[in-house]
């Protein structure tokens, strides 16, 4: 098997939703049937300005691939065999947008800044330019490969904002693989300890500069 990173145009995270959900409840470990709660949030986002998604699939043996390799993790490569991609089992997704005023997230990340004690030129230095990574997930059987840290950097390339941001559950001292990933590509604390509307969890906001 070999493991290959394309680009979801808005239309094909459309026709793949069912797919990419299905990847999202085995990561999280979320009941079946959170995906139909979490779809008509996902098809609102694929509409929002600068929407941007890629994802991991995975072919069988495509002649003259390297089946230790992640093809397409550089987001200039055209060196991908000539196999179908578009309907290849999805074992990854990732995706996001450029943060602006009155969408949910940045309106909770704000105010979590002014409880945390932030002056506004501080709050506006973050908010004003940044990529929110809003999903990221592998599926459970394809961890550990470095699929996460690829689709992250396929993702942000070439972006034009100064930061991105995204928010991660709190875990006993950041011990799994997305805290570790985060930390391995420069993110750094936010916010910590932060609870958003209508979740029981603590959650943390990090963030970094870009280009990644």
């Amino acid at each position: 098997m070999a493991i290959f990173l394309i680009d979801l145009a808005p239309s094909e995270m459309e026709r793949r939703l069912r797919e990419a959900l299905t990847v999202y409840v085995d990561a999280m470990r979320y009941p079946r049937g959170t995906e139909n709660q979490r779809a008509a949030m996902w098809l609102e986002h694929i509409r929002r300005r600068g929407w941007k998604a890629v994802a991991a699939v995975e072919v069988a043996d495509p002649a003259g691939a390297d089946p230790s390799a992640i093809a397409g993790a550089d987001p200039d490569s055209r060196a991908l065999p000539a196999v179908d991609l578009s309907n290849a089992p999805m074992v990854g997704v990732a995706y996001g947008y450029p943060g602006a005023p009155g969408q949910w997230w940045q309106q909770q990340v704000v105010l979590g800044l002014q409880r945390s004690g932030f002056p506004p030129q501080a709050i506006s230095r973050v908010m004003s330019s940044y990529f929110e990574l809003t999903e990221l997930h592998i599926q459970p059987r394809a961890q550990g490969h470095g699929l996460g840290e690829a689709l992250v950097r396929r993702l942000l390339a070439g972006r034009q904002e100064d930061h991105v941001l995204l928010s991660t559950p709190e875990t006993n001292g950041e011990a799994n693989r997305a805290w570790r990933l985060y930390r391995r590509l420069g993110f750094t604390d936010i916010i910590r300890g932060y609870y958003f509307a209508g979740d029981p969890r603590a959650f943390a906001i990090l963030g970094r500069a870009l280009p990644l």
